[in-house]
């Protein structure tokens, strides 16, 4: 019953998100749980001295996923390409094809210098190391 939910849901969608935004009604709830069933999940671990972030990508290629840390933002961003041979088939229900999902997470601590990704199993793992956190803030007295 619970797998039914995701169709259902994507059904009342298109006629519902508008008066469900307004009125606040549990239905633009099961829409929303319903759109994020596309993105990939990701675990964000402190491991002490860094951080480990998890990402599942199961039938995705390395060359399909993009990592990037800026100003300590990490950003996962993937675009799944459809393979030609599959393009010219006639499904009656398909649910794999061309996506694209961007997830990020904040790390106030992050140290560029040391990071490592891996891609393996359809599991991406980066490990972030953690800098020593400088404070940023100088008090000033007033006379």
């Amino acid at each position: 019953m619970a797998s039914m939910v995701p169709y259902v849901s994507r059904g009342l969608r298109n006629w519902s998100d508008p008066f469900d935004y307004f009125f606040g009604s549990p239905v633009s709830s099961l829409a929303k749980s319903a759109e994020t069933v596309g993105a990939f999940k990701m675990n964000v671990e402190d491991a002490g001295e860094k951080y480990v972030v998890t990402a599942e990508l199961a039938g995705v290629k390395r060359e399909d996923i993009d990592v990037e840390l800026n100003e300590g933002r990490l950003s996962i961003s993937v675009d799944h390409k459809e393979p030609e041979e599959e393009k010219g088939k006639n499904y009656l229900y398909k649910e794999t094809g061309e996506w694209s999902a961007t997830r990020g997470v904040y790390l106030k601590d992050a140290a560029t210098a040391g990071l490592s990704a891996k891609f393996e199993g359809g599991v991406l793992t980066i490990n972030v190391p953690k800098q020593v956190e400088q404070n940023n803030v100088t008090k000033i007295t007033i006379d």
